[in-house]
């Protein structure tokens, strides 16, 4: 009688093998915070290695671009620049200048293009990329104010407002061209309204006598305060 048959091979899985791609799925509903710092026992929490989120406000003329753009530049992790202004310009047949006047219009699109920015913000810090957002937010509009950029980025975004003199971002303003450049009223009236941050508790840098680079260095130090004790706003 023949022996039996061997029984047939059995066939089991290898493990799997990680996404090479380094994607990562961006939860839904819920934003995205970002990473706390150090622990209190350690160092001195370092914001140029560290993944974070940053809000930087201020009027027309402050720097905020210049100055974002430099840092997302010079930092040894991963980070994006998002501009609020850019977003809200890919808007090109039918865009609402809020120059022309403040309306529905102007501020649905500005509601959209904030949203965008929050998004893409908590799909960057999703996949440990750090990001930089600018935006001229103003302290006694509360209908496009902190609130929203909280709710659309996260608890872990860090707030931080550029305010240099008044005669300053006259100056830089009259260098802009095309609908970034303010009449000289406009510019005035909101950098007034902008001094409403002092008292907010949120940190002020006056880089009117600050280069980029020197600018750049003085967030990195309010940052680092911020991680070690993050504001309440």
């Amino acid at each position: 009688m023949p022996p039996p048959a061997p029984p047939p091979p059995q066939h089991t899985a290898g493990p799997q093998t990680p996404d090479s791609t380094g994607h990562v799925p961006l939860s839904p509903g819920g934003p995205v915070g970002a990473p706390a710092g150090p622990p209190a026992a350690a160092t001195a929490p370092d914001p140029t290695a560290t993944t974070l989120a940053v809000l930087l406000i201020g009027p027309a003329g402050a720097g905020k671009t210049s100055v974002a753009k430099y840092w997302a530049d010079h930092r040894r992790v991963p980070t994006a620049h998002i501009s609020l202004d850019d977003v809200r310009e890919w808007v090109r047949s039918g865009f609402a200048d809020p120059q022309a006047g403040w309306n529905d219009n102007s501020e649905a699109q500005y509601r959209l293009a904030r949203r965008t920015c929050g998004f893409a913000a908590r799909n960057f810090l999703a996949n440990g990329i750090s990001c930089i957002l600018d935006d001229a937010v103003f302290p006694d509009r509360p209908v496009v104010g902190l609130g929203g950029w909280k709710r659309h980025v996260g608890p872990g975004l860090l707030p931080v407002v550029l305010l240099p003199g008044l005669d300053v971002v006259l100056e830089r303003n009259a260098e802009r061209t095309g609908n970034r450049r303010l009449t000289d009223e406009e510019v005035a009236r909101i950098h007034g309204r902008m001094a409403g941050w002092y008292g907010s508790g949120l940190p002020i840098i006056d880089n009117s006598q600050l280069d980029v680079p020197g600018t750049a260095r003085v967030l990195d130090e309010v940052l680092a305060r911020a991680l070690a004790s993050p504001p309440s706003w």
